[in-house]
Protein backbone atom coordinates (compact mmCIF):
# COMPACT_ATOMS: atom_id res chain seq x y z
CA UNK A 1 0.00 0.00 0.00
CA UNK A 2 1.68 3.48 -1.17
CA UNK A 3 2.37 5.45 2.19
CA UNK A 4 0.54 8.96 2.51
CA UNK A 5 2.46 12.61 2.45
CA UNK A 6 1.06 15.72 4.10
CA UNK A 7 2.22 19.03 2.49
CA UNK A 8 1.56 21.84 4.64
CA UNK A 9 1.78 25.08 2.72
CA UNK A 10 0.78 25.47 -1.08
CA UNK A 11 3.78 28.35 -1.82
CA UNK A 12 6.73 27.33 -4.54
CA UNK A 13 8.34 25.10 -1.70
CA UNK A 14 5.85 23.27 -0.69
CA UNK A 15 4.29 22.68 -4.52
CA UNK A 16 7.81 21.67 -5.57
CA UNK A 17 7.76 19.33 -2.86
CA UNK A 18 4.41 17.52 -3.80
CA UNK A 19 5.44 17.11 -7.22
CA UNK A 20 8.78 15.21 -5.83
CA UNK A 21 7.35 13.08 -3.25
CA UNK A 22 4.48 12.42 -6.34
CA UNK A 23 7.39 11.07 -9.05
CA UNK A 24 8.12 8.72 -6.17
CA UNK A 25 5.29 7.01 -5.58
CA UNK A 26 3.73 8.67 -2.71
CA UNK A 27 -0.02 9.51 -2.20
CA UNK A 28 0.18 13.32 -1.38
CA UNK A 29 -2.34 15.80 -0.39
CA UNK A 30 -1.41 19.56 0.50
CA UNK A 31 -3.19 22.07 2.83
CA UNK A 32 -3.19 25.80 2.87
CA UNK A 33 -4.66 27.87 5.55
CA UNK A 34 -5.44 30.57 2.52
CA UNK A 35 -7.73 30.59 -0.08
CA UNK A 36 -7.04 29.97 -3.76
CA UNK A 37 -4.59 32.38 -5.30
CA UNK A 38 -5.83 31.13 -8.76
CA UNK A 39 -9.29 32.56 -7.78
CA UNK A 40 -10.09 35.75 -9.77
CA UNK A 41 -11.51 37.41 -6.51
CA UNK A 42 -8.07 36.98 -4.87
CA UNK A 43 -5.89 38.51 -7.45
CA UNK A 44 -6.35 42.19 -5.76
CA UNK A 45 -4.65 40.94 -2.65
CA UNK A 46 -1.36 39.47 -4.11
CA UNK A 47 0.02 43.23 -5.48
CA UNK A 48 0.19 43.98 -1.44
CA UNK A 49 2.06 41.17 0.23
CA UNK A 50 5.31 39.71 -2.31
CA UNK A 51 8.42 40.90 -3.38
CA UNK A 52 9.07 40.20 -6.68
CA UNK A 53 11.07 36.85 -7.11
CA UNK A 54 14.51 36.87 -8.89
CA UNK A 55 14.99 33.23 -10.05
CA UNK A 56 19.05 32.29 -10.34
CA UNK A 57 20.31 28.62 -11.17
CA UNK A 58 19.64 27.13 -8.35
CA UNK A 59 16.09 27.16 -8.40
CA UNK A 60 16.33 26.37 -11.93
CA UNK A 61 18.01 23.09 -11.52
CA UNK A 62 16.06 22.01 -8.35
CA UNK A 63 13.03 22.64 -11.09
CA UNK A 64 14.90 20.69 -13.87
CA UNK A 65 15.57 18.31 -11.32
CA UNK A 66 12.17 17.16 -10.38
CA UNK A 67 10.77 17.98 -13.56
CA UNK A 68 11.86 19.54 -16.77
CA UNK A 69 8.67 20.62 -18.14
CA UNK A 70 8.29 22.88 -15.28
CA UNK A 71 10.96 24.44 -16.35
CA UNK A 72 10.87 25.44 -19.46
CA UNK A 73 7.28 26.90 -18.64
CA UNK A 74 8.93 29.38 -15.99
CA UNK A 75 11.72 30.00 -18.93
CA UNK A 76 9.39 30.94 -20.70
CA UNK A 77 7.33 33.93 -18.45
CA UNK A 78 10.79 35.11 -16.76
CA UNK A 79 12.94 38.40 -17.98
CA UNK A 80 16.72 38.30 -18.39
CA UNK A 81 18.03 40.25 -15.85
CA UNK A 82 21.94 40.90 -17.05
CA UNK A 83 22.86 42.82 -14.23
CA UNK A 84 22.57 45.97 -11.79
CA UNK A 85 21.24 49.32 -12.61
CA UNK A 86 22.58 52.07 -10.49
CA UNK A 87 20.40 54.95 -10.09
CA UNK A 88 22.67 57.48 -8.01
CA UNK A 89 21.39 60.89 -7.01
CA UNK A 90 22.67 62.80 -9.84
CA UNK A 91 20.50 60.50 -12.08
CA UNK A 92 23.36 59.20 -14.43
CA UNK A 93 22.86 55.66 -14.63
CA UNK A 94 25.73 52.94 -14.06
CA UNK A 95 25.36 49.52 -15.46
CA UNK A 96 26.76 46.61 -13.52
CA UNK A 97 27.31 43.41 -15.22
CA UNK A 98 26.51 40.49 -12.52
CA UNK A 99 29.24 37.94 -14.23
CA UNK A 100 31.96 38.06 -16.54
CA UNK A 101 30.46 35.39 -18.49
CA UNK A 102 27.18 37.08 -19.32
CA UNK A 103 25.44 35.01 -16.85
CA UNK A 104 21.79 36.49 -15.82
CA UNK A 105 19.03 36.37 -13.49
CA UNK A 106 15.66 36.00 -14.39
CA UNK A 107 12.62 38.58 -12.88
CA UNK A 108 9.38 36.34 -12.40
CA UNK A 109 6.16 36.96 -11.11
CA UNK A 110 5.72 35.04 -7.39
CA UNK A 111 1.78 34.68 -7.63
CA UNK A 112 2.69 33.33 -11.75
CA UNK A 113 5.21 30.85 -10.72
CA UNK A 114 3.10 29.86 -7.92
CA UNK A 115 -0.06 29.57 -10.21
CA UNK A 116 1.43 27.52 -11.99
CA UNK A 117 3.23 25.08 -9.82
CA UNK A 118 -0.30 25.03 -8.34
CA UNK A 119 -1.87 23.75 -12.01
CA UNK A 120 0.71 20.84 -12.15
CA UNK A 121 -0.46 19.72 -8.58
CA UNK A 122 -4.18 19.76 -10.51
CA UNK A 123 -3.36 18.33 -13.53
CA UNK A 124 -1.50 15.38 -11.59
CA UNK A 125 -4.60 14.91 -9.55
CA UNK A 126 -2.61 16.14 -6.23
CA UNK A 127 -5.27 17.34 -4.07
CA UNK A 128 -4.82 20.74 -2.57
CA UNK A 129 -7.66 21.47 0.21
CA UNK A 130 -7.03 25.26 1.07
CA UNK A 131 -8.72 27.22 3.75
CA UNK A 132 -7.30 24.33 6.56
CA UNK A 133 -5.61 25.56 9.19
CA UNK A 134 -3.00 23.24 11.62
CA UNK A 135 -4.10 23.41 14.68
CA UNK A 136 -2.09 20.45 16.13
CA UNK A 137 0.28 18.01 15.40
CA UNK A 138 1.31 14.77 16.93
CA UNK A 139 4.44 13.48 15.42
CA UNK A 140 4.24 10.26 17.41
CA UNK A 141 0.94 9.11 16.42
CA UNK A 142 1.45 10.65 12.97
CA UNK A 143 -1.65 12.36 12.73
CA UNK A 144 -2.79 16.34 11.85
CA UNK A 145 -6.00 18.47 13.65
CA UNK A 146 -6.63 20.86 10.59
CA UNK A 147 -9.31 23.65 11.27
CA UNK A 148 -11.57 24.17 7.44
CA UNK A 149 -12.28 27.49 8.16
CA UNK A 150 -15.12 27.56 5.59
CA UNK A 151 -17.59 24.93 7.60
CA UNK A 152 -15.60 25.78 10.72
CA UNK A 153 -14.58 22.11 11.56
CA UNK A 154 -12.04 20.08 12.54
CA UNK A 155 -10.62 16.81 10.81
CA UNK A 156 -7.86 14.77 12.06
CA UNK A 157 -5.81 13.44 9.38
CA UNK A 158 -3.46 10.72 9.34
CA UNK A 159 -0.11 10.71 7.48
CA UNK A 160 3.17 8.43 7.00
CA UNK A 161 5.52 11.63 6.58
CA UNK A 162 4.95 15.42 6.99
CA UNK A 163 6.83 18.22 4.97
CA UNK A 164 6.27 21.67 6.92
CA UNK A 165 6.33 24.27 3.97
CA UNK A 166 4.47 27.16 5.55
CA UNK A 167 6.92 29.95 5.72
CA UNK A 168 8.97 32.06 7.93
CA UNK A 169 5.33 31.84 10.50
CA UNK A 170 5.46 28.22 10.49
CA UNK A 171 2.65 25.99 12.25
CA UNK A 172 4.71 23.27 11.45
CA UNK A 173 7.95 24.26 13.32
CA UNK A 174 5.87 25.41 16.73
CA UNK A 175 4.43 21.98 16.74
CA UNK A 176 7.74 20.66 16.13
CA UNK A 177 9.47 22.79 18.52
CA UNK A 178 7.36 20.93 21.41
CA UNK A 179 9.16 17.59 20.84
CA UNK A 180 12.52 18.36 19.80
CA UNK A 181 15.11 20.55 21.66
CA UNK A 182 15.23 23.40 18.67
CA UNK A 183 17.81 25.46 18.58
CA UNK A 184 15.92 28.79 17.18
CA UNK A 185 17.14 32.41 16.32
CA UNK A 186 14.41 34.71 14.73
CA UNK A 187 15.64 38.36 14.56
CA UNK A 188 13.35 41.29 12.92
CA UNK A 189 15.89 43.12 11.06
CA UNK A 190 15.26 47.19 12.14
CA UNK A 191 14.26 47.69 8.41
CA UNK A 192 10.94 47.38 6.52
CA UNK A 193 9.49 47.76 3.15
CA UNK A 194 6.46 48.96 1.04
CA UNK A 195 5.60 47.81 -2.39
CA UNK A 196 5.63 50.41 -5.33
CA UNK A 197 4.56 49.86 -9.16
CA UNK A 198 6.04 51.76 -11.77
CA UNK A 199 3.75 51.43 -14.64
CA UNK A 200 4.05 50.50 -18.45
CA UNK A 201 5.12 54.19 -20.44
CA UNK A 202 2.02 54.89 -22.54
CA UNK A 203 3.11 55.79 -26.45
CA UNK A 204 1.70 58.63 -29.26
CA UNK A 205 -0.25 55.96 -30.75
CA UNK A 206 -1.09 54.44 -27.61
CA UNK A 207 1.25 51.18 -27.20
CA UNK A 208 3.01 50.48 -24.45
CA UNK A 209 6.76 50.44 -23.32
CA UNK A 210 8.79 49.41 -20.31
CA UNK A 211 9.87 53.19 -18.84
CA UNK A 212 13.66 51.59 -17.66
CA UNK A 213 15.62 48.58 -19.31
CA UNK A 214 13.83 45.68 -19.05
CA UNK A 215 17.31 43.52 -18.60
CA UNK A 216 18.69 45.28 -15.27
CA UNK A 217 17.12 44.50 -11.97
CA UNK A 218 17.59 48.66 -11.07
CA UNK A 219 18.82 49.77 -7.58
CA UNK A 220 18.78 53.29 -6.08
CA UNK A 221 21.12 52.84 -3.15
CA UNK A 222 20.88 55.77 -0.46
CA UNK A 223 23.13 54.34 2.20
CA UNK A 224 20.87 53.00 5.14
CA UNK A 225 17.94 53.01 2.57
CA UNK A 226 18.02 51.96 -1.37
CA UNK A 227 14.67 51.24 -4.00
CA UNK A 228 14.67 48.50 -6.47
CA UNK A 229 12.97 47.72 -9.44
CA UNK A 230 12.39 44.43 -11.27
CA UNK A 231 10.64 44.36 -14.87
CA UNK A 232 7.79 42.49 -15.28
CA UNK A 233 6.18 41.08 -18.80
CA UNK A 234 3.28 43.73 -18.80
CA UNK A 235 6.01 46.15 -19.24
CA UNK A 236 5.52 47.64 -15.60
CA UNK A 237 8.10 47.27 -12.82
CA UNK A 238 7.73 46.02 -9.51
CA UNK A 239 9.11 48.45 -7.03
CA UNK A 240 10.17 47.86 -3.33
CA UNK A 241 11.37 50.72 -1.30
CA UNK A 242 13.43 48.99 1.91
CA UNK A 243 14.29 51.55 4.82
CA UNK A 244 14.79 51.66 8.35
CA UNK A 245 11.66 51.53 10.62
CA UNK A 246 12.85 54.83 12.31
CA UNK A 247 13.01 56.50 8.32
CA UNK A 248 9.22 55.43 8.19
CA UNK A 249 8.55 56.66 11.80
CA UNK A 250 9.42 60.18 10.46
CA UNK A 251 6.90 60.60 7.58
CA UNK A 252 3.15 61.19 9.38
CA UNK A 253 0.93 61.40 5.80
CA UNK A 254 1.22 61.15 2.45
CA UNK A 255 2.17 64.30 1.73
CA UNK A 256 5.48 63.99 4.17
CA UNK A 257 6.16 61.22 2.02
CA UNK A 258 6.02 62.34 -1.42
CA UNK A 259 8.64 65.02 -0.43
CA UNK A 260 10.65 62.67 1.63
CA UNK A 261 10.72 60.37 -1.78
CA UNK A 262 11.03 62.99 -4.18
CA UNK A 263 14.39 64.56 -2.15
CA UNK A 264 15.99 60.90 -2.68
CA UNK A 265 14.49 59.59 -5.81
CA UNK A 266 13.51 62.45 -7.93
CA UNK A 267 14.19 60.37 -11.28
CA UNK A 268 11.96 57.39 -9.58
CA UNK A 269 9.03 59.92 -8.60
CA UNK A 270 8.87 60.90 -12.15
CA UNK A 271 8.55 57.17 -13.43
CA UNK A 272 6.01 56.22 -10.86
CA UNK A 273 3.85 59.42 -10.64
CA UNK A 274 2.65 61.55 -7.48
CA UNK A 275 -0.80 60.34 -7.76
CA UNK A 276 0.62 56.92 -8.03
CA UNK A 277 2.75 56.66 -5.59
CA UNK A 278 0.42 57.80 -2.54
CA UNK A 279 -1.92 55.13 -3.40
CA UNK A 280 0.38 52.67 -3.28
CA UNK A 281 2.00 54.30 0.25
CA UNK A 282 -2.22 54.31 1.40
CA UNK A 283 -3.00 50.77 0.20
CA UNK A 284 0.29 49.13 0.57
CA UNK A 285 1.25 47.88 3.95
CA UNK A 286 4.17 48.51 5.25
CA UNK A 287 6.30 44.74 5.68
CA UNK A 288 8.90 43.40 8.41
CA UNK A 289 12.08 41.76 7.18
CA UNK A 290 12.36 38.69 9.13
CA UNK A 291 15.68 36.25 10.00
CA UNK A 292 15.12 32.75 11.03
CA UNK A 293 17.46 29.90 11.88
CA UNK A 294 16.86 26.46 13.23
CA UNK A 295 18.35 23.41 13.64
CA UNK A 296 17.23 20.50 13.43
CA UNK A 297 14.75 20.37 10.96
CA UNK A 298 13.55 16.80 11.18
CA UNK A 299 11.84 14.45 14.30
CA UNK A 300 12.29 10.84 13.62
CA UNK A 301 10.64 9.66 10.23
CA UNK A 302 7.78 11.32 11.13
CA UNK A 303 8.10 15.49 9.67
CA UNK A 304 10.78 17.60 8.17
CA UNK A 305 10.45 21.37 7.59
CA UNK A 306 11.39 22.98 3.94
CA UNK A 307 11.83 26.50 2.75
CA UNK A 308 10.95 30.00 4.86
CA UNK A 309 10.05 27.58 7.67
CA UNK A 310 13.40 26.40 8.48
CA UNK A 311 15.63 29.17 7.70
CA UNK A 312 13.89 32.94 6.42
CA UNK A 313 16.22 34.94 4.78
CA UNK A 314 16.18 38.80 4.28
CA UNK A 315 15.76 39.23 0.28
CA UNK A 316 18.80 41.14 -0.38
CA UNK A 317 20.65 38.00 -2.01
CA UNK A 318 17.60 36.86 -3.63
CA UNK A 319 18.46 33.60 -2.90
CA UNK A 320 15.19 33.09 -0.60
CA UNK A 321 13.06 31.03 -3.13
CA UNK A 322 15.94 29.57 -4.87
CA UNK A 323 17.28 27.94 -2.05
CA UNK A 324 13.56 26.59 -0.52
CA UNK A 325 13.53 24.99 -4.06
CA UNK A 326 17.19 23.87 -3.85
CA UNK A 327 15.86 22.03 -0.20
CA UNK A 328 13.22 20.15 -2.01
CA UNK A 329 15.97 18.78 -4.63
CA UNK A 330 18.56 17.94 -1.89
CA UNK A 331 15.80 16.28 0.26
CA UNK A 332 14.69 14.44 -2.61
CA UNK A 333 18.46 13.31 -3.62
CA UNK A 334 18.78 11.94 -0.14
CA UNK A 335 15.27 9.81 -0.01
CA UNK A 336 16.74 8.24 -3.19
CA UNK A 337 20.03 7.74 -1.52
CA UNK A 338 18.92 5.72 1.54
CA UNK A 339 16.48 3.92 0.04
CA UNK A 340 13.08 5.08 1.12
CA UNK A 341 10.19 2.86 -0.28
CA UNK A 342 7.38 4.75 -0.46
CA UNK A 343 5.48 1.50 -0.69
CA UNK A 344 7.36 0.13 2.06
CA UNK A 345 4.92 -1.56 4.73
CA UNK A 346 6.03 0.10 8.43
CA UNK A 347 4.29 -1.55 11.56
CA UNK A 348 2.64 0.75 13.98
CA UNK A 349 4.27 1.76 16.77
CA UNK A 350 7.72 1.27 14.49
CA UNK A 351 10.27 3.73 12.51
CA UNK A 352 11.24 3.50 9.03
CA UNK A 353 15.02 3.11 9.88
CA UNK A 354 16.05 4.73 5.75
CA UNK A 355 13.90 7.24 6.25
CA UNK A 356 15.20 8.42 9.76
CA UNK A 357 18.66 7.64 8.16
CA UNK A 358 17.57 10.33 5.24
CA UNK A 359 16.47 12.75 7.21
CA UNK A 360 18.61 13.59 9.40
CA UNK A 361 21.35 13.49 6.83
CA UNK A 362 18.81 16.45 5.71
CA UNK A 363 19.41 18.53 9.08
CA UNK A 364 23.41 17.39 9.50
CA UNK A 365 23.92 18.62 5.36
CA UNK A 366 22.15 21.31 5.61
CA UNK A 367 22.41 23.06 8.55
CA UNK A 368 26.01 24.92 7.59
CA UNK A 369 24.47 26.06 4.03
CA UNK A 370 21.40 27.36 5.46
CA UNK A 371 23.14 29.46 7.96
CA UNK A 372 25.57 30.35 5.29
CA UNK A 373 23.44 31.83 2.71
CA UNK A 374 21.24 33.70 5.94
CA UNK A 375 24.52 35.39 6.75
CA UNK A 376 25.40 36.47 2.76
CA UNK A 377 21.89 37.76 2.50
CA UNK A 378 22.71 40.48 5.57
CA UNK A 379 26.13 40.98 4.15
CA UNK A 380 24.72 41.69 0.64
CA UNK A 381 22.07 44.62 1.95
CA UNK A 382 24.88 47.05 2.91
CA UNK A 383 26.46 46.08 -0.38
CA UNK A 384 23.45 46.96 -2.52
CA UNK A 385 22.00 49.90 -0.38
CA UNK A 386 25.80 51.60 -0.03
CA UNK A 387 29.08 49.65 -1.51
CA UNK A 388 28.45 49.36 -4.87
CA UNK A 389 28.69 53.10 -5.04
CA UNK A 390 31.86 53.23 -3.95
CA UNK A 391 35.47 53.13 -5.34
CA UNK A 392 36.75 50.26 -3.26
CA UNK A 393 33.73 48.20 -4.45
CA UNK A 394 34.02 48.71 -8.21
CA UNK A 395 38.15 48.11 -7.87
CA UNK A 396 37.27 44.89 -6.56
CA UNK A 397 34.42 43.85 -9.11
CA UNK A 398 37.58 44.82 -11.64
CA UNK A 399 39.89 42.22 -9.80
CA UNK A 400 37.02 39.50 -9.76
CA UNK A 401 36.93 40.05 -13.18
CA UNK A 402 40.64 40.06 -14.24
CA UNK A 403 40.98 36.39 -11.76
CA UNK A 404 37.79 35.36 -12.75
CA UNK A 405 38.94 35.37 -16.66
CA UNK A 406 41.71 33.10 -15.49
CA UNK A 407 39.31 30.15 -14.67
CA UNK A 408 37.95 28.32 -17.51
CA UNK A 409 33.94 28.90 -18.06
CA UNK A 410 31.35 26.20 -17.25
CA UNK A 411 27.55 27.18 -17.82
CA UNK A 412 25.72 26.09 -14.98
CA UNK A 413 23.69 23.39 -16.81
CA UNK A 414 26.05 21.58 -17.58
CA UNK A 415 26.19 20.68 -14.00
CA UNK A 416 22.09 19.54 -13.83
CA UNK A 417 22.66 16.03 -14.56
CA UNK A 418 24.94 15.10 -11.90
CA UNK A 419 23.13 17.15 -9.69
CA UNK A 420 19.48 15.12 -10.06
CA UNK A 421 21.89 12.47 -8.65
CA UNK A 422 24.08 14.31 -6.31
CA UNK A 423 23.51 17.07 -3.14
CA UNK A 424 26.64 18.66 -4.48
CA UNK A 425 30.14 18.68 -6.46
CA UNK A 426 33.83 18.62 -4.88
CA UNK A 427 34.49 22.35 -4.66
CA UNK A 428 36.26 23.49 -8.18
CA UNK A 429 39.69 24.56 -8.35
CA UNK A 430 40.51 28.37 -9.78
CA UNK A 431 39.04 32.01 -8.68
CA UNK A 432 35.28 32.58 -8.62
CA UNK A 433 33.73 35.53 -7.82
CA UNK A 434 31.24 35.43 -4.24
CA UNK A 435 28.71 36.63 -6.31
CA UNK A 436 28.80 34.39 -9.21
CA UNK A 437 29.08 30.92 -7.20
CA UNK A 438 26.12 32.39 -4.33
CA UNK A 439 23.92 32.77 -7.90
CA UNK A 440 25.52 31.03 -11.20
CA UNK A 441 27.45 27.78 -9.54
CA UNK A 442 24.18 25.16 -8.10
CA UNK A 443 27.24 22.69 -7.93
CA UNK A 444 28.52 24.53 -4.69
CA UNK A 445 27.03 24.25 -1.39
CA UNK A 446 26.61 27.87 0.23
CA UNK A 447 28.56 26.59 3.02
CA UNK A 448 31.64 25.86 0.46
CA UNK A 449 30.88 29.54 -1.11
CA UNK A 450 31.46 31.00 2.24
CA UNK A 451 34.58 28.93 3.01
CA UNK A 452 36.00 29.92 -0.55
CA UNK A 453 35.46 33.23 -0.80
CA UNK A 454 36.65 33.63 2.49
CA UNK A 455 40.07 32.13 1.09
CA UNK A 456 40.21 34.89 -1.39
CA UNK A 457 39.48 37.46 0.82
CA UNK A 458 42.84 36.12 2.48
CA UNK A 459 44.62 36.24 -0.48
CA UNK A 460 43.45 40.03 -1.79
CA UNK A 461 44.44 41.41 1.77
CA UNK A 462 47.61 40.11 1.82
CA UNK A 463 48.37 40.59 -1.76
CA UNK A 464 47.17 44.31 -1.19
CA UNK A 465 49.20 44.55 2.15
CA UNK A 466 52.57 43.12 0.45
CA UNK A 467 51.86 45.80 -1.99
CA UNK A 468 51.50 48.62 0.80
CA UNK A 469 55.04 47.26 2.37
CA UNK A 470 56.40 46.90 -1.21
CA UNK A 471 55.02 50.94 -1.93
CA UNK A 472 56.04 52.38 1.73
CA UNK A 473 59.62 50.13 2.07
CA UNK A 474 60.91 51.72 -1.43
CA UNK A 475 60.21 55.14 -0.54
CA UNK A 476 61.68 54.70 2.74
CA UNK A 477 64.77 53.39 0.58
CA UNK A 478 64.57 56.34 -1.70
CA UNK A 479 64.28 58.37 1.34
CA UNK A 480 67.05 57.43 2.70
CA UNK A 481 69.51 57.49 -0.29
CA UNK A 482 68.73 61.51 -0.79
CA UNK A 483 69.02 62.18 3.12
CA UNK A 484 72.49 60.17 2.99
CA UNK A 485 73.55 62.14 -0.34
CA UNK A 486 72.83 65.37 1.64
CA UNK A 487 75.39 64.45 4.33
CA UNK A 488 77.67 63.21 1.82
CA UNK A 489 77.22 66.98 0.17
Amino acid sequence: MTRSVVVVGAGPVGCLAALALHREGWAVTVYETRTDMRLPENKSQLVQRSINLAMSSRGITALRAIDNIIADKFLQTAIPMHGRMIHPVNGKEQSQPYDVNGQWINSIDRALLNEDLLNELTAKSIPVKFHHKLLHANFEGKHLTFRDSACEKDATVPYDLCIGADGAYSAVRRQLMRVVRMDYQQEFIPHEYIELRVAPGIGPDGSTHYQLHPNHLHIWPRHSFMLIALPNKDKSFTSTLFAPTSEFEKLKDANEFIDWFRSHFPDALNLIGESRLIEDYKRNPRSPLIHIKARPYHYKDSVVILGDAAHAMVPFYGQGLNCGLEDVRVLDILLQKHAVDPAKSVPQGTMDDSLVSALREYTDSRHEDLNAICDLAMANYEEMRHAVTTPLYKLRKRVDGLLSRLTPFTAFEAFIPRLKQETFLPTPRGWLALYTMVTFRPDISYAEVKRKARRQDTFINNVAWSGLMFVLGTGSLFAGLRFWRRLRG
